[in-house]
């Protein structure tokens, strides 16, 4: 059974101004997407999903169906704000939906094969593609899951701070825990910190970091939704808290139900927080295809 690929599309992008999941950066238009999903047929998955608000199916669909239609299966997940499906029988009011990991439940009645979950918005490279279809055609079970590591100085932005799943991993390439920092950024010196509530804390520049590109059996929806559960009743009056992967992950490894190998990338990556990152990926791609590593018309 091929693995399928879990693109989460469905952000606001308020920090970039606009709809970046389908913002232009290849020499024909090509979005960030869309060298993930070419990158992601050659290293063999089967079938796309898309998890996006009910109101960009058709932008999406319009986009991306003429040029996959016989290539690879694709389907569309809405995350909503709907708790009902989960047996919360409540509206809570708020701005955007519950997180990431919120967004990989909703795929929980179409995700049937193991599988990979990606952000749209972010560049991974064909290693990381080609080394997370072999783990999910070979290794992967029910308790046993990964993630591609990144070193954290090269995932940060020139221009603010930005969210990052801190690893600690030990020595079989495990991970012990996992800490989401939501403000990662250069020091003036050019050094890594983070910042929380008790201030700013140094980070070591070789730090492994999710990039949240995790793989996963269907397992993983029945061992999360409870987590989600007590994550609602817990944050309902905190309009901004978000359910993430990494709280999943950590919530796995500490009640012993799941590991994670963090399987190193020497894949460059690069993404879209800011609109003023957009000409260094423009730049990156431009780079790689001039290198022969793309075709220039992706999908001619």
């Amino acid at each position: 059974m091929k693995p399928t690929l879990v693109i989460l599309a469905a952000g606001m992008a308020s920090r970039y101004g606009s709809m970046k999941q389908i913002d232009g950066f290849g020499p024909h238009g090509e979005t960030i997407i869309d060298y993930s999903i070419y990158d992601a047929i050659k290293a063999g998955f089967g079938k796309i999903s898309f998890i996006i608000r009910e109101e960009f199916a058709e932008p999406f669909k319009a986009i991306f169906e003429p040029k996959l239609k016989g290539r690879v299966e694709t389907d569309y997940v809405f995350q909503s704000y709907d708790l009902k499906p989960f047996g919360i029988d409540k509206t809570i009011e708020r701005a955007k939906p519950w997180g990431t990991a919120h967004a990989v439940l909703a795929a929980r009645n179409q995700v049937k094969e193991p599988f990979c979950v990606i952000n749209a918005d972010d560049f991974y490279g064909y290693d990381s593609f080609e080394k997370m279809a072999k783990f999910l055609t070979t290794e992967v079970s029910d308790d046993t899951y990964s993630l591609i590591g990144y070193q954290v100085d090269k995932t940060l932005s020139d221009y603010g701070s930005v969210s990052r799943g801190v690893c600690k991993v030990d020595e079989n390439g495990n991970m012990v825990e996992i800490n989401e920092r939501t403000e990662v950024y250069f020091t003036d010196g050019g050094k890594v910190a983070y910042k929380d509530e008790t201030g700013e804390h140094p980070l070591p520049n070789d730090t492994r970091v999710s990039m949240n590109f995790w793989g996963f059996t269907p397992a993983v929806f029945k061992q999360s939704e409870p987590m989600f559960k007590a994550f609602v009743e817990k944050n309902e009056s905190n309009p901004k808290a978000e359910f993430f992967i990494p709280l999943v992950a950590d919530g796995l490894i500490k009640s012993g139900e799941a590991s994670f190998k963090v399987i190193p990338t020497a894949s460059k990556w690069f993404g879209v927080t800011y609109k003023e990152d957009k000409p260094i990926v423009q730049k990156n791609i431009s780079d790689l295809v001039a290198n022969g590593v793309y075709p220039e018309n992706l999908w001619r």
